[in-house]
């Protein structure tokens, strides 16, 4: 099955987002066809969780996108991953949603 590009999917995501009431924004664009996006989440109490592409091992073949928890710490330690995490793919997407919940709104990958 054809995937989605990486830029219908983050328009989707933060379309779907805005709908359900969260905040969600676009921290950076990215490649548009295909760059890895990434989602911090911001719990909202001093909590946050960084989440990036499922190795593709884990990833089913239907089309879905799937995310694997990278970490989950104090924002300022998931901002220093992130800081990373571009310095090894300048091409990458990041999104960021705020939810006390703890919800990302991602398909998580399964072990």
């Amino acid at each position: 099955m054809a995937r989605l590009t990486s830029e219908f999917w983050v328009s989707a995501w933060l379309r779907q987002a805005a709908l359900d009431g969260l905040v969600a924004v676009l921290r950076r664009r990215g490649a548009a066809e295909a760059g890895a996006i990434f989602v911090k989440l911001d719990r909202l109490d001093g909590r946050a969780a960084l989440y990036g592409p499922a190795p593709q091992a884990l990833a089913a073949d239907d089309g879905v996108r799937r995310f694997q928890l990278l970490l989950e710490s104090d924002p300022l330690a998931v901002e220093d991953r992130v800081a990373r995490e571009l310095r090894f793919d300048g091409d990458l997407w990041l999104v960021e949603i705020e939810n006390r919940a703890g919800d990302p709104r991602l398909e998580l990958a399964r072990d």
